[in-house]
């Protein structure tokens, strides 16, 4: 298999290659397959292999866990306003990208938007009457 990566996976420390190795998911399987055997043409112990894959996974699932349980701050609203109200009122993608209570407070937020909308459109509407 040719090596077309840059830098070549070759040239790349065992701990860069013990990280390709551990995350598939991220790497093309080339270069997992070529990473893989440099390690063993490295020598490496299948024991490191192993715990580089376990410590990737651990490192996954810990991600997963931190989008599900990042919320919106009031911080966002004073620090970037434009961005938060834009990302509230027209991602739809919250939830399957693994921001869980993200997606949670954007629902509430988009319900009581369109209640004070209409709250005040039908105040508008009493008072021409």
């Amino acid at each position: 298999m040719v090596d077309n990566f840059k830098p070549p996976i070759k040239s790349r420390t065992t701990e860069e290659l013990l990280n390709i190795v551990g995350s598939p998911k991220k790497w093309n399987r080339d270069a997992v397959y070529l990473a893989k055997h440099e390690l063993s043409n490295r020598n490496v112990d299948t024991s490191e292999i192993e715990n580089a894959i376990k410590a990737a996974e651990k490192e996954e699932e810990e991600e997963i866990l931190r989008k599900a349980n990042k919320s919106y701050q009031i911080s966002d609203f004073v620090l970037k306003p434009k961005s938060t109200l834009f990302e509230l009122l027209f991602t739809w993608e919250l939830k399957k990208d693994g921001y869980i209570l993200k997606a949670k407070q954007q629902k509430t937020f988009r319900i009581t938007l369109i209640t004070v909308i209409l709250f005040v459109y039908l105040i508008k509407f009493i008072k021409e009457l």
